[in-house]
């Protein structure tokens, strides 16, 4: 059967290419300026409760973690309280958040080993928090970077998708974009461009569609088919 001569065929994505070390620095200070005071979305009051968080966050919103912890933690401040709690009763806390049964039982468990391993403090060293049941090296990035001020630099969806739609740290995979963000964005910067991109790719570099109009640093961004104003693409 004959196509249709009408019908264009759609065309492929140009890749972007990689961007200058000058102008990741120029892109990150960009987005500096627009969030002066980057931070983690999840609501968290120590270590421990960060790290819960973060491994309850896996799959799910920052939003719909923070409206299932405040309780969860009230009820289990510590290691030892949600140790003690166990991963039944902390479902009955968490329902609402995707993997929740999982998750429950990853948070009941790496309570345990926090207490029989680590007198119950949140370990800073990498080996040690992804030996905790629950915790990957993406959660084990975030807890060094926000807890201990290390520049540990976790990819997360985000953070993967701008650094190839971007070209500031093109990668086929998440450890390979990681280990370029680590190499190519400046020492001074590294530590809260975490926080930055993450921002970033989830309120402006959107997945489905950037809103490339409104991006601080889109003159620095290497990304070929930067996206018009929803008014200008209708015409």
């Amino acid at each position: 059967m004959a196509k249709d001569p009408k019908t264009k065929p759609t065309p492929k994505p140009r890749k972007t290419p990689q961007m200058t070390l000058a102008d990741t620095r120029l892109f990150l200070e960009a987005l500096a300026r627009a969030h002066p005071d980057a931070k983690s979305d999840l609501v968290y009051t120590d270590n421990f409760s960060l790290l819960c968080a973060v491994v309850m966050s896996a799959q799910t919103t920052d939003a719909a973690v923070n409206k299932v912890t405040p309780a969860l933690f009230a009820a289990a401040p510590t290691p030892a309280a949600m140790a003690a709690l166990g991963a039944e009763k902390i479902g009955q806390f968490i329902r609402t958040i995707g993997l929740w049964q999982a998750k429950a039982k990853n948070v009941a468990a790496l309570a345990r080993q926090l207490v029989e391993k680590h007198g119950g403090v949140v370990p800073g060293d990498r080996e040690a928090l992804e030996a905790l049941p629950g915790v990957g090296r993406k959660t084990a990035n975030v807890v060094l970077n926000v807890a201990f001020g290390e520049a540990a630099m976790a990819v997360d969806t985000h953070i993967f998708r701008l650094g190839n739609r971007t070209g500031i740290a093109p990668g086929k995979n998440v450890r390979e974009v990681e280990d370029k963000l680590v190499k190519r964005i400046p020492a001074d910067l590294l530590r809260d461009s975490h926080h930055w991109l993450i921002l970033h790719g989830r309120y402006v570099c959107k997945a489905r569609t950037p809103e490339c109009w409104r991006c601080v640093a889109a003159q620095w961004c290497r990304f070929p088919d930067k996206t018009l104003p929803p008014l200008q693409r209708a015409k």
